[in-house]
C-alpha cells in the first residue's frame, strides 16, 4: 500500500455547504471538487487510510502533482553536503538545523573554502554540496572574492551577513550566471545616494561598535530563513513566494524582525576598453 500524507503546512478544511478546501503553505484556500468521492474518503485517505477506488486515487495523484502531498519521504537536505562557517551564533545554529533536516554537515575553514572554489577539493564524492557563511558583521573587502566562484562549480553559495541593526541575506548560487556576493555590492552601491559612504563603511572606515546589535531571536529567525533557502535548493525550487529564490535579496531589522525582499540580478561582464590602435 502506498502511504500519502499531506505536505507540511498544508490542511484540509471542511467548509459547512461547501465541501473540502485545501489551506496551502502560504495560506491560500483553494477549493477541491471531489467529484463523486465523498469528502470524509479524501480525508480519511490522507489521514493514513488504506487505497480506495479509482476515481479517490486519481485525487490523491491530483494532490501529489500539485505538491501538496506525497509518500513520507527522507528528510528535504538528505544525500546533501552543508558546509557552515562564520560567527556564532548564526553558524552554529546553522548547523544544528542543517543536520535536523538531514544533512551531512562540515565546517571548513577560509583556506578550505578557497581549495573548494579553486577545484572542488574536499568534497564527499557524487555528494550535490552548498556552502554557508554567516558573519556578524559587515563583510571585509574580498573576503567572499573565492566563495563567488563556487556556483561554476555547480556548488551552492549561500551567505548573509550584519551592518549595525540591518542583516542581509544574499540569493542562494547554485551554477554560473546566479547572483554572487559581487553581484549584490555592485547592485547595492548602484542603487544607493550615498554610494561613496557605504564603500566607506564596507571599507572599514568606521567606528568600532560598542555592543553587538542582534539577539537570540533574530539569529533563530535568520537561521530558519536560511534553512529555508537551503531546503529549496535541495528540492531544486527556483521560486518560492513573490520572488525567485535566486534573485532574491532579503534585509531584516533586527530591531522588530520585519523581512523584507528585493530582486536582484547578477551584473553583466564589461567588455575591456579597447587599447591604443586595436581595431573596433
Amino acid at each position: 500500500m502506498t502511504v500519502s500524507r499531506l505536505a507540511p503546512g498544508v490542511e484540509l478544511v471542511t467548509v459547512p455547504g461547501q465541501g473540502l478546501a485545501v489551506r496551502t503553505q502560504d495560506g491560500e484556500f483553494l477549493r477541491v471538487d471531489t467529484g463523486q468521492v465523498p469528502s470524509a474518503e479524501l480525508v480519511a485517505r490522507f489521514e493514513g487510510g488504506r487505497e480506495g477506488s479509482p476515481e479517490l486515487e486519481k485525487l490523491v495523484a491530483a494532490f501529489e502533482g500539485a505538491g501538496y502531498a506525497g509518500e513520507c519521504a527522507a528528510l528535504p537536505l538528505a544525500g546533501r553536503a552543508v558546509l557552515v562557517l562564520g560567527d556564532k551564533p548564526l553558524a552554529d545554529g546553522l548547523a544544528r538545523r542543517a543536520a535536523a533536516e538531514g544533512a551531512a554537515v562540515m565546517r571548513p575553514g577560509h583556506d578550505e573554502v578557497a581549495a573548494l572554489a579553486e577545484e572542488g577539493a574536499g568534497l564527499p564524492h557524487g555528494v550535490p554540496a552548498a556552502v554557508v557563511w554567516c558573519l556578524d558583521s559587515p563583510v571585509p573587502e574580498g573576503l567572499w572574492d573565492a566563495a563567488d566562484r563556487l556556483p561554476a562549480l555547480e556548488i551552492g553559495w549561500l551567505r548573509c551577513h550584519r551592518e549595525g541593526f540591518q542583516a542581509w541575506i544574499e540569493p542562494l548560487a547554485a551554477e554560473a550566471g546566479d547572483v554572487t556576493a559581487a553581484d549584490v555590492r555592485l547592485r547595492r552601491l548602484a542603487a544607493s545616494p550615498a554610494h561613496r559612504e557605504l564603500a566607506a563603511y564596507w571599507a572599514g572606515r568606521r567606528t568600532a561598535e560598542t555592543q553587538g546589535c542582534g539577539t537570540e531571536a533574530s539569529a533563530a529567525l535568520i537561521v530558519e530563513l536560511l534553512t529555508a533557502d537551503l531546503i529549496a535548493w535541495a528540492g531544486g525550487q527556483h521560486t518560492t513566494g513573490r520572488l525567485p529564490v535566486r534573485r532574491r535579496l532579503r534585509r531584516v531589522d533586527l530591531r522588530d524582525l520585519t523581512v523584507s525582499e528585493h530582486p536582484v540580478l547578477a551584473v553583466p561582464a564589461v567588455a575591456p576598453v579597447p587599447g591604443r590602435g586595436t581595431p573596433r
